[in-house]
């Protein structure tokens, strides 16, 4: 039985992750999550092997607890702040997780955890010096504060393996989207638009670039490296293959579900909005090859979001 603990598991890919683990009767897992940004409908509670606790990583005392009353094998660290224009608007918040990332590994490290896998982002990488994205020779140059408390993170993860060998696997995740995403994300705030038949807004001029990668194909790249020990002690990209412009996406959404939705440009936003990301997806090459298509997604999605009321990140 692999005992398994999921920071963060109310959000978006944690929750998703939490019941694909949970299908496996072999996991053992529990949750925690202050759903300060996370909601406790996506915690699949229906699996008899997934528990969930409220508590709040970021308070040593409160954590902790969590550790010693379990023997965690292994511990996926995803709690964070989030959210482009929230964590911009909020950055004392978003230093706040730097604590929980201390938290987290310290407490690893001192109950024989086997390893941590940290969620990092593609936002470590600012606006790029090469593209594709590559793990290794890409700069890290962004300096807004979520970026720069997952680069953080990351060195973090990387020192404690130094001073006292704990294992870790650094994900730098890409736009992932699916059923359990919060409506202020690009993708589904477009596809409610566009089943509202309702204007689909964009910022600037929506040439900005992005790749997405559905939420399975995610998943199933944590999945191995999970359970084949792959890409111990090292950093991975994971997301999507082909760069589209947001306009384009748009345009893609409206075609895909036959709206009759117009396209309306918002200001640009004043920082945050990186006009290119696409990830070199090298080192998952091997073990990921296909790819759910973005229409099949969005199908997917909007099929998930019909007759359903709109679900805030709060």
């Amino acid at each position: 039985m692999r005992k398994i603990l999921i920071t963060g598991g109310a959000g978006n890919v944690a929750s998703s992750l939490c019941r694909k683990l949970g299908l496996d009767k072999k996991n053992e897992i529990v949750v925690a999550d202050n759903l300060l940004t996370g909601s406790l409908h996506k915690v699949p509670l229906d699996l008899p092997n997934v528990r969930f606790v409220k508590c709040d990583v970021n308070n040593y005392s409160d954590i902790s607890a969590v550790f010693f009353n379990n023997h965690f094998d292994y511990v996926f660290h995803f709690a964070a702040v989030v959210g482009v224009q929230r964590t911009l608007d909020n950055p004392l918040l978003v230093f706040e997780d730097i604590k929980g990332i201390e938290n987290v590994l310290n407490l690893c490290k001192n109950t024989g955890v086997k390893r941590v896998y940290y969620s990092s982002s593609s936002e470590v990488y600012g606006e790029p010096f090469e593209v594709p994205q590559n793990e290794s020779s890409t700069p890290l140059n962004s300096r807004l504060p979520y970026a720069i408390v997952k680069n953080l993170g990351e060195s973090y993860c990387k020192a404690f393996h130094k001073e006292y060998n704990l294992q870790y696997t650094i994900f730098r995740f890409f736009n992932t989207y699916g059923p359990n995403q919060s409506e202020d994300f690009v993708i589904p705030r477009f596809i409610r638009s566009a089943l509202n038949n309702t204007d689909i807004t964009i910022y600037g001029d929506g040439l900005q670039t992005r790749t997405f990668i559905f939420i399975d194909d995610n998943l199933d790249v944590i999945a191995k490296c999970l359970y084949d020990d792959l890409f111990v002690n090292d950093v991975i990209n994971i997301g999507g293959a082909d760069e589209m412009t947001i306009l384009d996406l748009a345009r893609k959404v409206i075609d895909v579900l036959g709206s009759s939705s117009s396209i309306v440009h918002l200001p640009a936003l004043k920082e945050g909005d990186m006009r290119r990301r696409r990830p070199d997806l090298s080192k998952i090459a091997g073990i990921k090859s296909q790819y759910i298509p973005l229409e099949e997604g969005i199908r997917i999605l909007a099929a998930s979001m019909k007759n359903q009321p709109v679900r805030p990140v709060y």
